[in-house]
């Protein structure tokens, strides 16, 4: 049987409602005013949860890279971009606050261990574990140690680095996340078929996380056998951003997560049965063969 996992007050399985993730990541660009922003539309559109990202900007990277000339919206090298997208422990206070008044789950994907302890001190309902970081044996036992659920995202991984991971972290409390890791994702590298072969090696839920243009892939997700479902999203797509553009805007998000609340309804339980609703039409145009009756 199939494992099922709790995340605050929603279970993640197969015969729970799809639970839907709202990848506010760096969207916010620094903004808590605009991280609010996208919170209120994910609360809209009927999301479970939203996600930021954490780094320790000085442990993340080195020197080097950060002093890499690189002009942006906050300055001129990368070490002013990268610490521009961090946001303060104030900042993620008054996050947490917003999202309990508007009762939505939030988290985020710890890039580091002291990004984990930062984000542990708002005892968040679980942790994300992004494709870049499957791959770092301490920092999954790391969070492994927190107790927390984890969701684990398996972009640019082999299969064998991915048994690897779940071995470190094992199947119990663990959401696997199907991913391919470029912005946006061009429809013939998706491959929402690995679902399935994901949900016959490991016996916990198997989830979609997203970065194509468009819907359709994340609702058909839920119908090979997602439970759960994470896409970026904005206010606008033509924000400034790394990540705007692989991201959904509100009404974008609010007609997938109508239709992803659509799919198991429409699917039904695979049991031919004569409605009521058909009777009367029935009853009006059927001719019966003497053989049936």
């Amino acid at each position: 049987m199939r494992k099922e996992v709790v995340v605050g007050n929603k279970t993640i399985s197969d015969n729970a409602p799809c639970f839907v993730i709202a990848e506010i990541g760096i969207n916010h660009n620094g903004s808590v005013d605009l991280a609010k922003r996208i919170i209120d539309e994910a609360v809209m559109a009927g999301c479970d949860a939203v996600k930021f990202q954490k780094r320790t900007v000085s442990k993340v990277y080195t020197p080097e890279e950060l002093d890499v000339y690189r002009p942006n919206f906050y300055g001129s090298t990368n070490r002013d971009l990268k610490n521009g997208l961090e946001l303060s422990f104030e900042d993620y206070k008054e996050i947490d606050a917003y999202c309990k008044a508007k009762k939505i789950m939030w988290f985020a994907s710890c890039w580091d261990k002291d990004s984990v302890d930062f984000i542990e001190q708002f005892d968040v309902p679980c942790h994300k574990v992004a494709s870049a970081l499957l791959t770092d044996d301490e920092l999954l036992l790391y969070i492994k140690k927190t107790g927390k659920p984890i969701l684990l995202s398996t972009g640019m991984s082999s299969m064998d680095e991915i048994r690897h991971a779940v071995n470190i972290l094992g199947e119990d409390n663990l959401v696997l996340f199907h991913c391919t890791s470029t912005y946006p994702t061009n429809h013939n590298e998706i491959n929402l078929m690995v679902i399935e072969e994901l949900k016959k090696e490991f016996s916990c839920p198997i989830g979609y996380s997203g970065h194509e243009r468009g819907l359709l892939p994340s609702i058909l997700s839920v119908q090979v056998g997602a439970s759960a479902v994470e896409r970026h999203v904005t206010v606008d797509r033509t924000l400034w951003g790394s990540d705007q553009a692989a991201s959904l805007e509100p009404e974008g998000l609010r007609r997938m997560v109508r239709d992803i609340r659509q799919v198991k309804l429409i699917l039904g339980d695979g049991k031919k049965v004569v409605y009521d609703s058909e009777l009367p039409v029935r009853a009006k145009l059927r001719k019966i063969s003497k053989a049936l009756v």
